[in-house]
């Protein structure tokens, strides 16, 4: 019997792992259905892409995309201690105050950009000190890249010779611009949320952590979660939690294992014999992610990531955290409005001194550069489903990229973008070819090629939307509608994604989740908080 029990040490289990631990009177228990995060390759920053496809990496496909010729996309996610913080990009982006502003306003008070921008302050250490918009002594190290590829540099001039503005502080006043991303690393090495929040308080005698172990129902007895049923290498387990289960499995699987449990479309439910605790027809709805696509450019330049693992250059990691081995391989880009008028920008441009190809899974045949970009804030919507009543099978995933014509005219004025800006002169010395571009930039063109190249920017959310509509999941103190001592607390909660990288976003939502859960009233959290930024 444990007092909570966090399903999913990812970015959010993490976080509320230590925050509710805090209090020496409870227990709480983490349930990971992966391993440690041992493995080198989590921690040397520029060989994250060597954990796809491993026993690190849940390994999820879409259904056939419709408007990507019916390709299957591949949808990594992290599995082990840390979750998708142990296999990402490190970029540290909170999105755009009109996001939170957004939820606030769709009926969920509390999640306003004056209302969140504390907890981001209270997460965060960053090596360029405290400010209005940044905080220090917090358990995440978030610090200035220490690779500074030279092609990122003449990048981010050609950006600005494209008419873009240079930003130094994406999270500042402003979020426009083209500039180097800063990074959640630690000494030039991956600061995970388990290296932040879990492994600290894992030393606490009320926190226990379970790997290699996956849940598979949440058990509801009279209205209530009372604890989890899962296995570990075969052998069934049962937890009870004695307040709350608390579900961190993120925007795939938080919906699939309510669903597993009984909570969610009921004629879903009825067809696969699961008993219906809670007939919520949103569960698993309002799937959106940032759709990604990009252009690649070689060059005869030895200067890219190819030449990373030297003996130099691991010398130079081992021994002082700097050199290429320290790169998060989209180490600069931007943010950009592709039409007047707009409250924020709508697209995110991402480049990296690789040629990055196959949705990562193919080795780069030679030196060159990638630049990609994102929809921010697309209006298509997919879900995620199960077709079995089995809780190893994979959940079904649609996302429905570009099924509005909003999202294909962002999506293609990106594409024209990063075209023009790679094939600058400030690029010169290393865009001699052009390996992966649009034949042109006419419609047809872009959007043949946008088919051919779209994967996933790996930040699914909105699958557990927050709200009080009938089609909300959860409320604004993130507890399952129609189920006691349940909540959710990943990026599925999200209303609309946030405009940039998820990770800091979600650590945030944990941050107040965690005031929630300990039912701490709003003055006295943002006076705590006030306090601890100080």
């Amino acid at each position: 019997m444990y007092d909570y029990i966090i399903v999913g040490a990812g970015s959010a289990g993490c976080v509320l792992a230590a925050r509710l631990s805090e209090d020496a009177d409870v227990s709480v228990l983490v349930l990971e259905a992966g391993g440690p995060d041992s493995l080198d390759n989590i921690h040397v920053p520029v060989a994250f892409g060597q954990l796809f496809k491993t026993a690190c990496d849940w390994d999820y496909s879409s259904q056939p995309e419709p408007r990507c010729n019916g390709r299957r996309i591949y949808l990594p996610r992290g599995k082990t201690l840390g979750g998708c913080s142990s296999c990402n990009a490190m970029i540290y982006i909170r999105g755009n105050r009109v996001d939170y502003d957004e939820w606030r306003d769709a009926g969920n008070p509390g999640w306003g950009y004056d209302d969140i921008l504390p907890y981001f302050l209270r997460a965060e250490d960053n090596e360029r000190g405290a400010s209005q918009y940044h905080g220090t002594g917090g358990p995440l190290s978030v610090s200035d890249g220490r690779s500074r590829n030279v092609m990122m540099a003449a990048f981010v001039e050609a950006a600005q010779g494209a008419g873009l503005a240079r930003n130094d502080d994406f999270n500042g006043a402003e979020q426009d611009g083209a500039g180097f991303y800063q990074v959640t690393q630690r000494g030039g090495r991956r600061c995970s949320a388990a290296i932040a929040y879990l492994h600290p308080a894992a030393q606490r005698a009320n926190v226990t952590v379970e790997t290699y172990v996956q849940v598979h129902r949440v058990l509801i007895e009279g209205g209530r979660a009372v604890g989890v049923s899962g296995a570990r290498l075969g052998e069934t387990l049962e937890f009870r939690a004695g307040r709350e289960v608390i579900l961190c499995g993120g925007a795939y699987n938080s919906p699939q294992l309510l669903m597993l449990s009984g909570v969610g479309p009921g004629a879903v439910l009825s067809a696969l014999q699961i008993p219906i605790v809670s007939d919520l027809t949103g569960v698993g709805q309002n799937l959106h992610d940032h759709p990604l696509c990009g252009a690649v450019w070689s060059t005869p330049e030895p200067v890219s990531l190819l030449t990373a693992a030297t003996a130099e250059n691991l010398q130079a990691f081992v021994e002082n955290g700097t050199g290429p081995l320290t790169s998060n391989i989209a180490e600069a880009g931007a943010f950009h409005r592709t039409q007047s008028g707009m409250p924020a920008p709508d697209v995110q441009l991402l480049a990296a001194p690789v040629m990055y190809l196959e949705e990562g899974l193919t080795p780069p045949p030679g030196h060159g550069f990638t630049i990609v970009t994102c929809i921010l804030k697309p209006s298509s919507r997919g879900d995620v489903t199960i077709a079995s009543a089995d809780p190893t099978a994979k959940p079904v995933i649609r996302h429905n990229y570009f099924t509005t014509d909003d999202d294909m005219r962002s999506m293609s004025d990106g594409i024209r973008l990063l075209v023009e800006i790679g094939g600058r002169p400030e690029l010169g010395r290393y865009n001699q070819t052009a390996y992966q571009v649009p034949e042109s930039l006419s419609d047809r063109d872009v959007q043949s090629f946008l088919a051919r190249n779209t994967l996933t920017n790996y930040h699914p959310a909105g699958t557990c939307r927050m709200g009080s509509d009938d089609a909300a999941v959860v409320g604004s103190d993130l507890r399952v509608h129609g189920a006691e001592g349940l909540r959710v607390v990943d990026a599925s909660i999200m209303p609309s994604i946030v405009r940039g990288n998820t990770n800091a976003p979600t650590i945030a939502i944990a941050e107040k989740a965690a005031d929630l859960i300990r039912g701490v009233g709003a003055a006295a959290s943002m006076a705590s908080l006030a306090g601890s930024s100080a």
